[in-house]
């Protein structure tokens, strides 16, 4: 039986015509609409690939241009974690009271998928955006500074954001949580968290409780990365890989999230490894995971729900017109729990008793963070 074949034409994109000319697609993008900071030779040049490769603007991204005045885009890493959820579930009843719709996407820390999602909301007229952390690819920033699209940063602070950002000071949290393991009579101390760079936050908390070590005469902290998903996983993976480590065992471990610390909790736990007289185990993020435990975690709180509340009514106001402050750093909470030794003990006393047995590894995931 004969018959005509049919093909399917395949749709070209800003990334398509980027890739082409040999540029970013936000430099497509802004040739395309005609916003300034490109040049006229490559404003020439992208419009004329853009008629070769026969480039069809988004319909839907077009169909949603009357969305403007409803419409927020809102970036996060993740959302198998409970933290993002959380300042999630403040945000977004806030915004939904103030009549704004939102798209939610999940870049998994990676930049370029953030650069991307942001053209995206460009293409449909956001009225505003949220992206998570205030470490972003530095075309990015700029492009939406200079179209001055109100857009909030969420979880982290600085004193120069795109626009405006809340969020807590993960290195002075660090610092904190540092001083009050020292006061507890820690000096082996170890950290557990994900590959550097991927998680800038949890870096910044490394160094400041790295410092605070460090002015207390211990220069040596043991760090190990875990590239997995699962944070309970994750934290089980790091506590066997510090405990299987030649010499001294850490005294204490400060973990990523609280749900990395449980993880290493069941370890110690599973091995009959005494916490805290052995071995101090301390969260961060004071998740709800804490509430039902039978031994609370010591960890740091943050405050997830009202950092999302906070955050969305001065993005509202801002979208409305209203001056707000540029940057607003939220408190944190040093909150002691039942796996660290009471202040101005001496802890790690019973720590070389677990001896020289190799631990089982084999735990499987993959890489959830913050």
């Amino acid at each position: 039986m004969g018959g005509a074949v049919m093909t399917r034409k395949i749709n070209v994109g800003i990334k398509d015509i980027g890739r082409a000319v040999g540029v970013s697609m936000m430099t497509v993008s802004r040739a395309l609409r005609g916003v300034e900071g490109v040049s006229p030779a490559m404003r020439a040049e992208i419009l004329r690939m853009a008629e070769v490769m026969d480039y069809r603007p988004n319909r839907t991204a077009r169909s949603l241009a009357s969305a403007r005045s409803s419409l927020i885009g809102i970036s996060i890493p993740t959302l198998f974690s409970d933290v993002f959820p959380e300042i999630l579930d403040g945000m977004r009843a806030t915004l939904s009271h103030a009549g704004f719709d939102t798209v939610i996407d999940t870049t998994d820390y990676d930049r370029s998928r953030e650069a991307a999602w942001v053209e995206r909301m460009l293409d449909w007229n956001a009225a505003g955006l949220v992206l998570s952390g205030i470490d972003h690819a530095p075309e990015m920033r700029d492009h939406l500074r200079a179209l001055q699209i109100p857009t909030l940063e969420i979880w982290d602070v600085c004193d120069d954001p795109i626009d405006i950002c809340v969020g807590v000071d993960h290195h002075a949290a660090g610092e904190m949580l540092g001083r009050h393991l020292i006061a507890c009579g820690y000096r082996r101390p170890a950290f557990v968290s994900v590959p550097e760079g991927r998680d800038r936050r949890a870096d910044k908390r490394l160094a400041g409780l790295r410092a605070s070590f460090e002015a207390a005469g211990v220069a040596e902290m043991m760090v190990e990365r875990v590239d997995r998903r699962a944070a309970f996983v994750a934290g089980a993976v790091g506590t066997e890989a510090l405990l299987n480590r030649p010499g001294p065992r850490p005294d204490v471990i400060a973990y990523l999230n609280d749900h990395m610390a449980f993880g290493g909790l069941s370890v110690c736990e599973r091995l009959a490894l005494p916490v805290p007289q052995a071995v101090g185990i301390a969260g961060f993020n004071g998740l709800e995971l804490n509430a039902v435990l039978p031994r609370p975690i010591t960890t740091v709180r943050t405050p997830l729900n009202a950092m999302g509340v906070t955050g969305a009514r001065n993005l509202v106001a801002r979208m409305n017109g209203a001056v707000v402050a540029r940057s607003m750093m939220l408190p944190t909470l040093m909150q002691d729990g039942d796996t660290t030794c009471a202040v101005g003990a001496s802890a790690g006393r019973q720590n070389e008793q677990l001896g020289s047995a190799s631990l089982q590894h084999g735990l499987r995931g993959d890489k959830r963070t913050d």
